[in-house]
């Protein structure tokens, strides 16, 4: 058990080794609460905020040798009550294909770009959302790092401000680039993983966002990029989810989908 300089105390829970992260100066005001419970992976419990202990609880339990972080590993699936609906104004609206019921909220810890451990969130089709805290706990474990996880509402529901943030999310409401049927993001089906590093290339060869023109080249062996049989590649082929670098008329390398598109 470590104590933070506010003095709260952190649960550890089993991780792997990590560190964690911090936002920058430039990010949009989060949605996110300010504090919670820190548990294992508890479906369709009620909505969390940062980890903290409550006071005149009892001590942690003795630290085993694989936590090596305050907070490590954590994962914790919500249904949307009205708290979370109001967050999610621009996201989601009645015009949406499936009903609002249909989606949960995760919040769970990921490595940020600065080797430091987060708790982001994101929201999801419930039936996927046992399988996608698995993948993101594949990758915690495995190092791999994400610049940001937080709702696209955040970003007032823009995808071309949520890419360029470099922002890993999944559920929105919209159209596909480019065209009018609805993305499987609309379904909460797919998930769009650090943008920047894993740019969205067209036919013709225009790249979004603009920033992930240095990694169009996908010889480039940065961190965060992901390449086809890789951890990332792997631990969504392991639920059957299919990747946008693979597509042959353009690639969206950024994108998994359950459905493959």
């Amino acid at each position: 058990m470590k104590r933070s300089a506010l003095g709260v105390v952190l649960i550890a829970v089993v991780a792997t080794a990590c560190n964690d992260g911090r936002a920058t100066a430039n990010e949009p005001a989060s949605t996110t609460p300010a504090s919670i419970t820190v548990k294992t992976h508890v479906p369709e419990n009620s909505h969390p905020s940062l980890p903290q202990r409550s006071p005149g609880a009892s001590p942690s339990p003795a630290r085993s040798s694989e936590d090596v972080h305050p907070i490590g590993w954590y994962a914790h699936v919500a249904v949307i009550d009205p708290v979370a609906r109001a967050r999610m104004r621009y996201s989601w609206h009645k015009a949406c294909p499936i009903p609002i019921k249909d989606l949960r909220l995760i919040a769970m810890s990921y490595l940020g770009f600065d080797r430091e451990v987060h708790v982001g969130e994101m929201v999801v089709h419930r039936s996927v959302a046992g399988d996608v805290v698995k993948v993101f706990r594949t990758m915690f474990r495995a190092r791999y790092p994400i610049r940001r996880m937080r709702l696209v509402d955040d970003y007032r529901g823009d995808d071309n401000s949520s890419m360029a943030a470099d922002n890993t999310s999944a559920f929105n409401c919209r159209r596909v680039t480019g065209g009018t049927a609805w993305s499987e993001h609309a379904y909460g089906r797919a998930i769009d993983v650090n943008p920047v590093e894993n740019p969205y290339v067209s036919s013709s060869g225009k790249v979004l966002p603009p920033a992930g023109l240095r990694y169009a080249d996908r010889s480039s062996r940065a961190r965060g990029v992901i390449h086809h049989g890789d951890v990332v590649w792997r631990a969504f082929r392991s639920i059957g989810w299919g990747w946008g670098g693979d597509w042959r008329s353009f690639q969206d390398y950024q994108h998994f989908s359950a459905t493959g598109r």
